[in-house]
C-alpha cells in the first residue's frame, strides 16, 4: 500500500477530483479510444493508461515554479463509441468533443490519430479559421480511397477544407514517409519542419515561430500530440516510433509553451499501444506532457 504524503498532491487525484482550482485556468479532459490504426492494436487502451501514470507525478514543475493546484480540471471520461470505424464514430466524437470544451483548454487522450480529425472540427471555427500544429514522425497524408485510417487524418482534413497553409508539422523522421506524400504536403503549402531540423535549431524556436505564424493565420489552434515522434527508446508503446526522434524533454517543453498560447485551444495525446509499453517508459512521458500543457496554463498567455 502506498503511503500519501498531503504534501505531496498526486496529479491522478488532481484529476479523478475535479480539481477546482483559483480561476487561474481551466482544463477539460477527454478520453478518445478510436482504434483504427493502420498496425493493429490496443490503442483504445491508452486514455486509462495515461490517466494511472498520472499517480507517478506531483502537481509542481520545478521548471516554471508552476503549481497546477491552481489549474482548474474536470474528466469528462471516454468518447462511447460505437464499432471501430472513424467515419462512423466522426459525428459522435464532435458532439462529445464540444461538451468537453467549456473551459480554458482541452486536452484528447487517443486513440490513434484518427482522433485529429474530429478534434479540429470540435474547435467550433470554420476550418479556413483553424490551425494545426502536429507533432508527428509522419506527415498523416496517406490517400483516402480506402477510408479513414490513423495515416490520413491530415489529408482528411485538406478534403474537409482545411488550409495547408495552416498546417505545421514538426518532427517528420527520415524513411518513415514516401515522396508521393512529400509531394502532396509540398503542393498543399504544409510547413514541414524535420527532426534533423529541431535538434540544429532548438524545440523552443520551431515551436514558437510555428505558433507565431499559426496566429497570424488563424482564430483557433489544435495541438496534434502524437508521440511517436519520440526516438523509440522513450517511445517502445509507439508502433510508428523509429530511432532517431525526439526526446520527451523536448514535448514537455513544446507541451509548456502550448499549454502558454491562448489561441491553442484542444491538444490530443496520440497513438501509444500500452500493452506494446515497457516499464510504462511510454504512458509515463504522455502524462507528463498532458501536466506539462497544464503548467504552462498556470503561466503567462499569449496570444
Amino acid at each position: 500500500m502506498t503511503r500519501e504524503d498531503p504534501n505531496w498532491p498526486r496529479a491522478s487525484k488532481w484529476l479523478a477530483n475535479n480539481a477546482k482550482g483559483d480561476q487561474s485556468g481551466f482544463l477539460s479532459v477527454l478520453g478518445v479510444p478510436l482504434n483504427c490504426s493502420l498496425t493493429p492494436g490496443h490503442c483504445d487502451q491508452a486514455p486509462a493508461a495515461v490517466r494511472g501514470a498520472l499517480a507517478r507525478y506531483s502537481l509542481y514543475d520545478a521548471d516554471d515554479g508552476a503549481d497546477l493546484t491552481r489549474i482548474g480540471v474536470r474528466d469528462f471520461g471516454d468518447v462511447t463509441l460505437s464499432g471501430s470505424s472513424a467515419e462512423g464514430n466522426f459525428f459522435r466524437c464532435v458532439d462529445v468533443m464540444k461538451r468537453a470544451h467549456i473551459g480554458d483548454s482541452t486536452i484528447l487522450l487517443g486513440g490513434d490519430s484518427s482522433v485529429t480529425r474530429p478534434g479540429v472540427h470540435s474547435l467550433g471555427f470554420p476550418l479556413e479559421r483553424c490551425g494545426l500544429l502536429t507533432f508527428d514522425a509522419h506527415y498523416d497524408l496517406r490517400d483516402l480511397e480506402h477510408g479513414l485510417t490513423n495515416g490520413n487524418s491530415v489529408r482528411a482534413l485538406l478534403r474537409d477544407g482545411l488550409p495547408g497553409a495552416n498546417v505545421i508539422q514538426i518532427g517528420i523522421q527520415p524513411f518513415a514517409n514516401s515522396p508521393a506524400y512529400a509531394r502532396v504536403a509540398r503542393e498543399e503549402g504544409i510547413t514541414v519542419v524535420t527532426a534533423d531540423e529541431v535538434y540544429l535549431h532548438g524545440i523552443g524556436a520551431m515551436v514558437s515561430h510555428a505558433l507565431a505564424t499559426l496566429s497570424d493565420r488563424a482564430d483557433a489552434i489544435y495541438v496534434d500530440l502524437d508521440l511517436d515522434v519520440l526516438d523509440r527508446a522513450f517511445a517502445p508503446a509507439c508502433p510508428g516510433s523509429r530511432p532517431g526522434g525526439l526526446q520527451p524533454w523536448m514535448l514537455r517543453h513544446a507541451a509548456r509553451l502550448c499549454g502558454q498560447h491562448s489561441r491553442v485551444l484542444v491538444m490530443d495525446i496520440v497513438e501509444i499501444d500500452p500493452t506494446k509499453d515497457v516499464a510504462e517508459t511510454t504512458c509515463l512521458a504522455a502524462a507528463s506532457f498532458l501536466l506539462a500543457f497544464a503548467s504552462g496554463m498556470a503561466g503567462c498567455v499569449t496570444t
